[in-house]
């Protein structure tokens, strides 16, 4: 009599088991990654934005109010940007959408991000 190797079904079932319990605790922490990183990205293009402002106004009287002026203007799925003028001053924003209005720090939102000409960042937890 020959003895048949393999697995069984009973074997089989219990790494299925022990695969979706693992999917179902690291699906939130993977998801909540990728929101953090898309923010990351966000907050790099408002530090490009403001390093372009400060070279748009070597060569031009004021700051520009046109956020194409200071990036590509292809679309962004996760962030829209613009740029407003106050005083002789410009704050730069990105304001979340889709998927990306979900993102929370310390139950703050974080949409919209803003960074003005003196450095300063909103709502600060989310710059951290």
């Amino acid at each position: 009599m020959q003895k048949s190797t393999g697995f069984t079904l009973i074997e089989l079932m219990i790494v299925v088991a022990i695969v979706a319990i693992l999917a179902t605790v690291a699906y939130p922490a993977f998801s909540s990654y990728l929101v953090k990183s898309k923010r990351v990205e966000a907050i790099q293009t408002l530090y490009s934005m403001q390093l372009k402002q400060e070279d748009w106004r070597i060569t031009h009287p004021t700051y520009t109010s046109a956020a194409t002026d200071l990036i590509n203007p292809t679309s962004n799925a996760h962030y829209s940007y613009s740029t407003s003028l106050s005083g002789g001053s410009y704050t730069v924003t990105a304001t979340a959408k889709g998927s990306q209005l979900n993102d929370k720090e310390g139950g703050v939102s974080c949409s919209p991000l803003t960074l003005s000409r003196n450095n300063s960042k909103t709502p600060a937890v989310c710059w951290q």
